[in-house]
């Protein structure tokens, strides 16, 4: 009877460790794939649902007068660093009228050549264009007219300057200066 007994158990044993080595096969090929799975839509469900609330609380009245009252305020700083196209014409203009009242001498202003604006690379809504000044100022006439320009709006950037000395020592020193402004590019309507 023990040999049948014993017979009996290593069979069931067998059985036993045959169906967990299965099971055990069948979790790592169906089921951990699943999680995975499971994880991956658990994911994009939390992403949807996060645009979902975002897209309820976008809609609320409240929060579109805050969103436009931002987009109205981004408007007002960009105006002062960037110039529309068609005022770009004007700044030049400025600038002749800050040399006067700075009493510079023999000033002279130039716009480049260049229609469309140096292409800033990744920009595309504002260009960067160029504009060649020069004069004869003593040291003080010169920082007071750099302080004017560079409390100008929208912002006149001095990319260069040179200063000449003067060979006698009561008249001016030649500077001349290159300027950079950011336009903002004509759109498609």
């Amino acid at each position: 009877m023990k040999l049948i007994y014993r017979k009996y158990l290593t069979t069931m044993a067998l059985i036993w460790t045959g169906c967990f080595v299965l099971l055990l096969f069948v979790y790592i090929l169906v089921l951990t794939p699943q999680k995975k799975t499971k994880k991956q839509i658990q994911k994009q469900f939390d992403e949807k649902k996060q645009m979902y609330d975002s897209t309820q609380k976008a809609a609320q009245e409240e929060t579109q007068i805050q969103l436009n009252e931002q987009i109205e305020r981004l408007r007002n700083e960009l105006k002062n660093f960037a110039i529309d196209f068609e005022d770009s014409a004007n700044l030049t203009f400025d600038i002749s009228q800050i040399a006067n009242e700075k009493r510079v001498n023999s000033f002279s202003v130039r716009t480049k050549d260049n229609r469309r604006g140096q292409i800033l690379r990744d920009c595309n809504y504002i260009s960067e264009n160029y504009i060649d000044v020069s004069f004869t100022a003593g040291f003080n006439q010169f920082a007071t007219f750099l302080n004017a320009l560079e409390r100008h709006r929208p912002v006149v950037f001095v990319d260069k300057f040179t200063i000449t000395r003067s060979r006698q020592d009561d008249s001016g020193h030649q500077v001349s200066m290159k300027l950079a402004i950011f336009v903002r590019k004509q759109q498609d309507s």
